[in-house]
């Protein structure tokens, strides 16, 4: 398993607790099964392979971060959402954008570059192209805002077609 499938369950566990009750420990303990991910398996390829234990502690870590830090990540979601109330936002474009924030914000073994890429590649499994360039911009601006070292975004340059070689 790569870290980019065992950060997108991490993102499917955090969307789970927006519609539960329990803590996240408890439902961890329920999601992070062989049983259970063999139940899921069958319908998401990407349950096939259970984590090994340096994967589980990266969910787990992740996944208890995003829930301890919900009120801060969403004041945040919040902040960077112009125009966009908070309740607007899909549940799963939220726990995406909870995930990479969390992890610009705590996980400082993962590039801030690498968390919004990564974002972004999952969130387009999920949500249409609309919601995925809405949360690359609300991830890169809370970047270049929060962390003033973060070079600007590069200006877009026109391509010009490259010249043609002589034969």
């Amino acid at each position: 398993m790569t870290r980019s499938s065992a950060r997108e369950i991490a993102v499917h566990i955090i969307f789970t607790l927006g519609f539960d009750t329990r803590s996240a420990q408890e439902v961890l303990d329920a999601e992070l099964t062989p049983e259970r991910f063999q139940e899921l398996a069958e319908e998401l390829p990407l349950y096939e392979q259970f984590p090994n234990e340096k994967q589980e502690r990266y969910i787990r870590d992740l996944v208890q971060g995003v829930f301890s830090h919900g009120p801060e990540l969403d004041d945040y979601i919040s902040r960077y959402s112009v125009g966009w109330a908070f309740a607007r936002i899909p549940r799963m474009a939220a726990a995406v954008m909870r995930t990479a924030m969390y992890e610009v914000l705590y996980m400082s073994d993962i590039p801030n570059a690498a968390a919004i890429n990564e974002a972004v590649e999952i969130a387009k499994k999920y949500e249409p192209v609309e919601v995925v360039s809405f949360l690359n911009g609300i991830l890169g601006t809370f970047v270049r805002t929060e962390f003033e070292d973060t070079p600007p975004r590069p200006e877009k340059k026109e391509t010009q077609p490259a010249p043609e070689e002589e034969e």
